[in-house]
């Protein structure tokens, strides 16, 4: 029986949620791979630009191996949350390429350095923004699945296409109507359960 290696762990998982992250895009057009979907404007394309420039930075700066890939949404005066849209001048594929870039970025870091590696996050204050490379793994792997749950709930919006990666939907067996039907059955709980609780006494 082979002992766990512990780097390779992290590194896979991770990698899992950055597939995850891209193939919530397939099949959609433009338009609807950028289009917001909430009230704070989450969408999909947004999320992967988010996910590949916060990469590039926790690998890079952080343990003093920057990738040089120009980030103008983090400069100084540009607007909040600019990385999290893509322009109408920034396309998909371009993108995705950064995202494939930072993930390149990412893995020579990882394999370069040691998991105890020190390094340093500038924007984290004092004394949590002393590291190692085995906390930033696990911290960009918790980044990456959480936007991997938005990437879920916004494609599902989109089109009703749901599951957790290309390989394994993890999703109960089922057609559209048997989801229809049970989307209502679980409406009628919710209001029966709101109905209740307004009636018990206080």
């Amino acid at each position: 029986m082979t002992g766990s290696d512990p780097k390779a762990d992290l590194h896979r998982y991770l990698q899992v949620a950055r597939e995850a992250m891209l193939w919530k895009l397939n099949g959609l057009s433009e338009y609807d791979s950028r289009r917001p979907l909430t009230p704070t404007g989450t969408n999909l394309l947004g999320l992967v630009k988010h996910l590949a420039s916060v990469e590039l930075g926790y690998f890079g700066e952080t343990f003093g191996r920057p990738s040089d890939e120009p980030l103008p949404w983090f400069e100084d005066d540009a607007e909040p949350d600019a990385d999290l849209w893509a322009t109408a001048d920034e396309s998909r594929e371009q993108i995705i390429d950064l995202y494939h870039r930072a993930w390149a970025h990412t893995d020579a870091t990882v394999e370069a350095l040691a998991l105890d590696a020190p390094g340093r996050v500038p924007h984290w204050p004092a004394p949590r923004n002393e590291v190692t490379l085995h906390q930033i793994l696990v911290h960009m792997i918790a980044e990456t699945h959480r936007h991997a749950g938005h990437a879920d709930i916004v494609r599902e919006l989109i089109d009703g296409a749901a599951g957790l990666r290309k390989d394994n939907d993890n999703m109960a067996p089922g057609d559209q109507e048997r989801w229809r039907n049970h989307r209502d059955r679980l409406e009628r709980v919710a209001q029966e359960a709101g109905h209740s609780a307004a009636v018990l006494p206080s």
